[in-house]
């Protein structure tokens, strides 16, 4: 009997034990699965960074190609183990449907509800003029990608901006039209619901004229505008040598469209808003998308490692070559993280005085550093369309 019980007894401490023993197996292989997959900033704070985009509505591409860059290269910071002491970054967009109000109320939300410690956005330079006092009140950081009006830095010191400003643009293109294209005579075509389009417009006419060209024609549209037929005949009898139309991809492919469709052979010249060509080829076929040349602030045919390097991951993420809203979206996100860096701090005051002694930042888009308006000094870049295919032709220093 105590023979048959002690027995019982080991049998049971083995049983025990055996199953002890897969119970602290099974933890150990959990542990080390979960530190397997999990970054070593997991327990820092994420730093909440508020992206509001276009990424619905009339402007949409802006937008989503804005949101897509930003995440890439945060993304790429977080992979390398975030920053300050290991925290990772997050980006929190709002869309704000290319609506002015929506904009205004995103921004409200990202900076009351969600605790941002800056903003990123807008894409356009309406809805970037929009919040702009918004975070002047709020003294919270903002950088705009692609806001080129001049005014959207001079609402507030705690707004920056990564691409090059209308001014600049217009010059640029005037001087091309009148050197390069031997252009005397230009029309200008104006959206006449935008700040951008009404601004480029200004900048050329100013540098057209004073380089002895003559403005022949200056018409206006609305964005819901879809016949064009009566501003392109008033243009054909002022003999312009080229159309100026510093406007947005949606009206500029079916502008171009139907400028050729009544043999309107003349070169088309617009801004940075022209650079979708995709979005264009939806609205004009190939061989309209000829003769076509637009400025903007990057090319991806541009040979600097930075530039390489993006182009690759970009393409690896999303399976496409970015353009220049997204070359734009991706360096003032990476502009923000290297001010956090600088700061060692995401404190609003640090920040802002970090972005402001920016200098010698190597982006996708350029070396670049912020002037007093926080505007940055960089080149600018001509673009060709051939056959709805983007060329890089020239590039203008400031």
């Amino acid at each position: 009997m105590f023979c048959l019980q002690t027995h019982q007894l080991f049998r049971r401490r083995r049983i025990v034990m055996k199953n002890m023993r897969i119970k602290i197996l099974a933890l150990i292989i959990f542990a080390m699965v979960f530190t397997a997959v999990t970054p070593a900033f997991s327990a820092g704070e994420p730093i909440l960074v508020g992206g509001n985009y276009e990424m619905s509505g009339s402007v949409a591409a802006y937008g989503m190609d804005c949101v897509r860059a930003a995440n890439l290269a945060f993304e790429q910071v977080n992979a390398k183990g975030g920053i300050l002491n290991g925290r990772p970054l997050k980006l929190v967009t709002y869309d704000n449907q290319s609506d002015a109000s929506q904009a205004i109320v995103g921004t409200s939300y990202l900076i009351n509800e969600e605790k941002v410690v800056a903003i990123l956005g807008a894409a356009t330079s309406s809805l970037s003029m929009s919040i702009g006092p918004v975070v002047k009140s709020r003294e919270i950081p903002m950088i705009t990608p692609t806001g080129t009006n001049p005014k959207i830095t001079q609402i507030s010191g705690f707004i920056f901006r990564a691409c090059i400003i209308d001014d600049f643009q217009g010059d640029v293109m005037a001087s091309y039209a009148y050197r390069n294209l031997r252009a005397r005579r230009a029309a200008i075509l104006i959206d006449q619901s935008s700040e951008y389009s009404k601004g480029l417009a200004r900048y050329f006419k100013q540098r057209f004229t004073t380089l002895k060209g003559t403005i022949v024609a200056e018409l206006g549209f609305l964005p819901e505008d879809r016949d064009f037929g009566a501003l392109l005949k008033q243009i054909r009898n002022s003999k312009a040598d080229v159309i100026y139309a510093p406007i947005y991809y949606q009206s500029a492919g079916i502008i171009v469209r139907q400028a050729r469709e009544a043999k309107m052979d003349l070169p088309i010249l617009g801004g940075d808003g022209w650079d979708f060509p995709n979005e264009l080829s939806l609205a004009a076929s190939p061989k309209a998308l000829n003769n076509i040349y637009y400025t903007n602030h990057y090319s991806a045919d541009s040979t600097s490692p930075q530039n390489k390097a993006f182009v690759q991951a970009y393409k690896a993420r999303y399976g496409q070559t970015p353009g220049g809203v997204a070359a734009l979206g991706y360096d003032a996100a990476m502009l923000l993280v290297d001010a956090f860096k600088r700061a060692n701090s995401t404190e609003s005051n640090k920040v802002r005085e970090a972005l402001a002694a920016t200098s010698g930042f190597s982006g996708v888009t350029g070396t670049i550093r912020f002037d007093k308006d926080r505007n940055p000094i960089k080149s600018a870049v001509i673009i060709q369309l051939i056959n709805g295919v983007p060329n890089f032709k020239d590039e203008v220093e400031p």
